[in-house]
């Protein structure tokens, strides 16, 4: 495919995915079982810490290198921290309700239980989304079909965890709201803002060529950010943690195959 078709078929499968898996309520009867949601959620975070090293962090520590020589590691580290502290922000700013621990977090508000399962899921869309865009910025920034397949590898593993992730949102939802029909339209809302921040990631990157490593970093940090505040938690390890455990072995696998593989 052409650079062009490859961004824009990677934009679309990650928001295609998440409305597959969303679609998967109409398939199940009864909720998603402890075991199934833990290897779900599992695989996803593993995904997601690969995608944060082997698809942000290393390219921009490689890209700060003509820059700042020895002292790479400065967009890197910076970058890294201030995708967390944008997390907290939106944490601090959106209500939203964590599914797994039920804590609640945001301004002070009379939004409904499911409203705010719906907010929590499209908040730790959005670092996925940008982090695609970013990637497939900077490979327009250097124009080599090589870069363009390799931000297209990180789009194709986050669709790949996109579509469990659609299944343990809209399952939950049906619960919630009584309707496979609204659980599956709150599934596939949720991921409607991937595209979304990937068009604004990939404008930012594509034109901001000397803030890359910076850009890259903080898509990072912001997805480890969510792996570990929102994922590992929902995926309640301690009920299940061999199963938890090798889901994530599996998504990381899956996602270090398709970065070397494609980079």
């Amino acid at each position: 495919m052409s650079n062009i078709a490859l961004t824009a078929v990677g934009f679309t499968i990650i928001f295609a995915s998440t409305t597959l898996g969303s679609a998967l309520v109409f398939l199940f009867k009864k909720e998603i079982s402890g075991k199934l949601n833990t290897l779900f959620l599992g695989f996803a975070a593993g995904v997601m810490v690969a995608a944060s090293v082997w698809s942000l962090l290393i390219p921009s520590l490689e890209g700060a290198e003509e820059g700042f020589g020895d002292l790479s590691f400065i967009p890197a580290v910076v970058g890294f921290i201030l995708g967390g502290v944008f997390l907290v922000i939106i944490d601090k700013l959106v209500p939203h309700i964590h599914g797994g621990t039920n804590e609640e977090e945001g301004l002070p508000n009379h939004l409904k239980k499911p409203v705010k399962l719906f907010l929590a899921v499209t908040i730790h869309n959005i670092p996925e989304g940008l982090a695609v865009g970013f990637a497939f910025g900077a490979a327009a920034a250097l124009g080599d079909h090589g870069s363009f397949a390799a931000a297209f590898g990180l789009a194709v593993g986050m669709a790949i965890q996109n579509f469990p992730e659609g299944a343990a949102i809209s399952l939950p939802m049906k619960a919630a709201t009584g309707s496979k029909g609204k659980a599956f339209l709150y599934g596939t809302g949720s991921g409607v803002v991937e595209p979304v921040f990937a068009v604004v990631g990939y404008f930012l990157a594509a034109n901001l060529t000397s803030a890359q490593p910076w850009l890259l970093a903080f898509a990072a940090g912001a997805m480890i950010f969510v792996v570990i505040e929102d994922l590992i938690p929902d995926a309640r390890l301690s009920e299940h943690p061999h199963l938890g455990t090798w889901g994530a072995m599996i998504g990381f696998v899956v996602m270090m195959t398709l970065d070397v593989a494609l980079g």
